[in-house]
């Protein structure tokens, strides 16, 4: 996401909340959080398709968001009764690495999916030759402009923006009560002093879940990006094979907050999953942890109404350290081969504009609308980390993700390269001479 589509976002954010009256491992890829197990929701009820026909459809959708798994169960239910010609057929399966693989494997096998999950960007290019033109669709005028870049190209829309979602460090409020800091942290000094106040008062700072590639690979190894003074230009340049990374001064300082974690987190972070890290978090064992509000549904069903927010992962003490990261890292696509497709665009119309579709998106999957008019009518909706990256929306505070810019399968290898930097067995020149390797060999040409 460009720095100004971000800021476009943020207006965006902005006017949809005051029109609203308010404002196992598991492995998570794009996005946010998702499983490394399967999930599938499908029954033996009698399908029929939409539209008045009287054609039997089973509409198959594979998807990677495993926190709202049980959601998108619920959401079969619901809409099978609204549209009883329909059979949904769901399949939820770990995103990134686990998730890129299986949709390919099932391609590969014949047995294509008619909804799949697709980050946009690097990785809309690869799928381009697979997915539906979906520019004619009539939720797409009431899609948020910076909504649509990451899945257009050349002027064409190939997919449906689900949700918005931001990331930084969450913060449990009480443990840091508890431990007398006073003032939020803001900047990397102030981020510091914050940790050694928790660990003097016996409280582990972060959980951090590096087991799990992406947390390192896309959401951490983001903030070097997205901290530079254009990281669009700096992308540009490493897909031209021009390098940048070392020596950056930016990257530089980038290491200060990796180390930072490193030093003030719970036991062996290398073998700490994802549903672990939110786990020692949700149950007051640690006082921060890097994640987002797709993570709000699990905190929730460990500890409920838990007195939590936001907090920025800053690298040095700037302005620009103290914004979160935002994005639209789930866009549901269509299968352009499918013998299905008109259900499946009847589908996706129905989850962007009917009440249940909207109901879902926000009460159920508790995602921030990508929609102008779904609103948020109640802040306590969509839960306290949503509601603080909205906040840091409104004011500005945001930047861009940019790993989707990233050559396909190259975060999964950043990941695995920090990896080897956190077990020390690579240094910090050692790490960034490996990841511009990586980089150069998975280039296109």
């Amino acid at each position: 996401m460009k720095k100004s589509l971000v800021t476009v976002l943020s207006a965006g954010l902005a006017l949809s909340l005051v029109a609203a009256g308010c404002s196992t491992s598991n492995s998570g890829g794009n996005s946010g959080s998702d499983s490394g197990t399967t999930n599938s929701a499908a029954n033996t009820s009698t399908n029929t398709s939409t539209g008045g026909s009287e054609e039997k459809v089973t509409l198959n959708i594979f998807q990677f968001k495993v926190e709202i798994a049980d959601a998108m169960t619920r959401l079969k239910a619901d809409y099978e009764k609204e549209n009883p010609n329909v059979t949904l057929n769901i399949e939820t399966m770990g995103g990134g690495a686990d998730y890129s693989a299986g949709l390919k494997a099932k391609f590969a096998s014949g047995q294509e999916p008619d909804v799949f999950n697709n980050m946009g960007n690097a990785e809309l290019t690869t799928w381009i030759d697979k997915v539906e033109d979906l520019s004619d669709q009539p939720w797409v005028s009431d899609v948020l402009d910076a909504a649509k870049e990451p899945i257009t190209l050349d002027g064409k829309m190939y997919g449906m923006p689900v949700g918005i979602e931001g990331y930084g460090f969450i913060y449990n409020k009480d443990l840091f009560q508890k431990a007398g800091i006073t003032e939020l942290p803001n900047t990397l000094t102030e981020l510091e002093a914050a940790a050694k106040k928790l660990q003097d008062a016996g409280i582990t700072p972060f959980s951090s879940g590096y087991q799990e590639w992406w947390v390192l690979g896309n959401h951490n190894f983001n903030v070097a990006l997205a901290n530079q003074d254009d990281p669009a230009a700096l992308i540009k340049n490493l897909n031209e094979g021009k390098g940048g990374l070392v020596g950056n001064p930016v990257v530089e300082k980038w290491f200060n907050l990796l180390d930072l974690t490193l030093k003030n987190s719970n036991k062996n972070p290398l073998t700490t999953d994802y549903n672990t890290q939110v786990t020692l978090f949700a149950s007051g064992k640690t006082a921060m942890m890097q994640q987002g509000n797709w993570t709000q549904v699990q905190i929730d069903g460990i500890t409920q109404n838990m007195n939590i927010g936001v907090l920025p992962m800053p690298i040095d003490d700037s302005e620009k350290s103290g914004n979160i990261f935002v994005g639209v890292p789930n866009n549901w696509v269509i299968n352009k081969n499918s013998k299905n497709k008109e259900a499946a665009k009847d589908f996706l119309n129905w989850l962007a504009t009917s009440e249940t579709g909207k109901r879902y998106i926000v009460e159920e999957f508790k995602f921030i609308p990508a929609m102008k008019s779904i609103e948020v009518k109640d802040d306590k909706v969509l839960g306290a980390i949503a509601n603080d990256i909205m906040k840091y929306s409104q004011e500005g505070k945001t930047s861009g993700w940019y790993f989707s810019q990233m050559p396909e399968g190259l975060p999964q290898e950043v990941g695995a390269e920090m990896q080897a930097y956190v077990a020390g067995k690579v240094d910090k020149e050692g790490l960034l001479k490996s990841i511009e390797s990586k980089w150069n060999s998975m280039i296109k040409k």
